[in-house]
């Protein structure tokens, strides 16, 4: 099957609420798209999980699709490319295939006090040196001991070598490839709290912390390049998978951010910035995460990464909980209609505050009312304060790497308002850019796959990147400063309520 031949590359993109497969013509345009959502479970508050079976059949389904859609046979597909939700974990026997429990997703808090004990003890700081990670039940490692600690059997299973362990990316190349591979790229291994990123391998001395078999584990591979075919009785049987990235560091290598200095965010439900940093990792003195980005000939390339737990489910929560909108649209043009905020501000912490400040108990707030304030000044806080947080990561990022950010490259739902964009830009003081795909995941690990067969080069690539709109710093450098004065005093109020000791 030779790369000339082949028309598309075919991307898997595994999120948190839906399965997608995407169909990239040799442009790097999405030429075809089918999606499915999955059910999300809730077994008690603070717990989430998946059906990893349903991840299963929602993505093959979505990949039959796609090509009875596009009329396209496997031998027309170049690469396959899959993209995840990241530190989801799923475990499931060697032999059978079967996951012994749900997947626990990332935003699970179940590992909580596992994690604080773990703190308490002193482990924090090797961690962080070792992984660039926060010691946090978001993370994989307390979730896979989680589960061998708690399935019946399944720690002495774990011992046998009878179990194996991954991400959602690991999991769907075990399936798709019949049990033929255990896999997973260094973006997503460097998400689980196990794996040294500065050796670029699974460290011993984490495992035996965390209590997790080594034999368990997948083997880390570069984020572009042959991993297997997809077996015989699937869906796009015979075509190559040749590349595989968690969903941020797809985003990055979509967005062309492959040299120091340049950013992206994605303003999704939360948002998610990295700064590519470069082939050596920058450890955070603001509690940022170090990441690896993606690793290509073997050679790691690195990120700082600052996530923020709600981002554009704030205009979400202005519509269907406060009903003060009924579409996004209309909060922006709401917003659009006044000025400024009037001293409103939103703190949308509604699950905790995410980087710097890594606050799980802080809780939303809406400050600064006043009986003139309407809801267009409450429309206008809840976009700066979506634009406000991100701000304060590009801030602790350029004091950590010593990088300045050269402008800001976007994507995601909520980038297609211009007027965030626009309050984005005049916080930061530099661009913003909006490119004419938005839909950057898929795209992402559609490069990496394409890149490995010859589908793609780099120089084709840079060429088809597009942007669809710059928003340009313009508000006055005082107003600017006032708001982030004020930003920070609502900050520190809604962290000194959910602490009142």
């Amino acid at each position: 099957m030779g790369a000339m031949a082949s028309q598309f590359v075919l991307a898997l993109d595994q999120g948190t609420t839906s399965s997608r497969a995407v169909l990239y013509d040799r442009s790097c345009r999405a030429a075809f798209m089918a999606q499915q959502e999955f059910a999300q479970i809730y077994p008690q508050p603070g717990l989430v999980e998946h059906d990893a079976n349903a991840i299963l059949s929602s993505q093959l389904a979505v990949v039959e699709r796609v090509l009875t859609q596009a009329r396209v046979q496997s031998d027309q597909i170049a690469a396959v490319g899959i993209t995840n939700q990241r530190e989801t974990v799923v475990v499931w026997d060697r032999k059978s295939g079967a996951p012994i429990a749900n997947a626990i997703v990332w935003q699970d808090r179940r590992t909580a006090a596992m994690c604080a004990q773990l703190r308490a003890e002193g482990h924090q700081e090797r961690i962080a040196q070792r992984t660039g990670l926060v010691l946090d039940p978001y993370f994989s490692a307390t979730k896979i001991r989680w589960l061998l600690d708690h399935v019946d059997g399944a720690r002495g299973a774990a011992k046998r070598g009878e179990l194996c362990a991954g991400t959602i990316d690991s999991w769907l190349m075990f399936q798709l490839t019949k049990g033929a591979l255990h896999a997973t790229d260094a973006s997503n291994a460097s998400r689980t709290m196990l794996f040294d990123i500065h050796r670029c391998e699974w460290d011993d001395e984490l495992l035996r912390l965390f209590a997790v078999p080594r034999s368990l584990l997948p083997e880390v591979r570069d984020s572009s390049g042959a991993f297997a075919r997809i077996a015989d009785g699937l869906p796009a049987a015979g075509a190559l998978i040749a590349g595989v990235a968690g969903d941020q560091q797809a985003a990055l290598f979509s967005q062309l951010c492959h040299e120091p200095g340049l950013a992206k965010n994605t303003y999704g439900t939360g948002c998610f910035l990295l700064l590519h940093t470069g082939t050596a990792p920058v450890a955070s003195q603001n509690r940022l995460l170090t990441t690896i980005a993606w690793r290509l000939d073997g050679r790691p390339e690195y990120a700082l990464e600052g996530g923020v737990f709600t981002g554009g489910a704030v205009v979400q929560w202005l519509r269907e909980e406060l009903k003060v909108i009924q579409t996004a649209r209309e909060c922006d043009e709401l917003a659009a209609s006044v000025p400024d905020s009037g001293g409103v501000y939103v703190v949308p912490a509604f699950a905790g505050l995410g980087a710097p400040h890594w606050d799980p108990q802080a809780r939303g707030a809406v400050l600064g009312l006043t009986r003139g304030s309407s809801r267009a000044h409450v429309c206008r806080a809840a976009l700066e304060g979506i634009a406000l947080q991100v701000a304060d990561l590009v801030a602790c990022m350029e004091r950590d790497s010593g990088l300045a950010v050269r402008e800001l490259r976007v994507d995601g739902g909520a980038a297609r308002s211009d007027l965030l964009l626009q309050i984005q830009a005049d916080l930061l003081g530099r661009d913003v850019v909006r490119p004419a795909d938005i839909e950057s995941t898929a795209r992402g690990v559609a490069m990496l796959a394409g890149l490995a067969t010859g589908f793609f080069d780099r120089a084709q690539l840079a060429a088809t990147w597009q942007h669809g709109h710059r928003a340009k710093p313009r508000a006055a450098s005082a107003a600017v400063a006032a708001l982030r004065v004020g930003w920070d005093r609502a900050v520190r109020s809604v962290r000194a309520f959910a602490d009142p000791d």
